[in-house]
């Protein structure tokens, strides 16, 4: 899993980069969107990263681990296979 300041700052990595780009453009109104942009992406992908953060809390705390896409399907499998006989 990503550390939060590996995402917090890929998503500031690619905001400089456009941010660059419009300030060598000489593009105000673009810098300003961008820097609004930035500071509501900021908020959303922190929120969410605490969500995260919170989520891996609970399945360290001893909640049973989620069965993989793979186990998921060979239930479905399972299942449909009992309704047919």
């Amino acid at each position: 899993m990503r550390t939060r300041d590996d995402v917090i700052g890929s998503l500031e990595g690619v905001y400089r980069e456009a941010f660059e780009k419009a300030d060598g453009a000489e593009d105000r109104a673009r810098m300003d969107a961008l820097d609004f942009g930035f500071q509501r992406d900021q908020v959303m992908l922190e929120a969410l990263l605490d969500v995260r953060d919170l989520l891996s809390e609970i399945r360290a705390d001893g909640a049973p681990p989620e069965p993989s896409l793979l186990d998921k399907a060979r239930a479905i499998r399972k299942f449909t296979r009992l309704g047919t006989r």
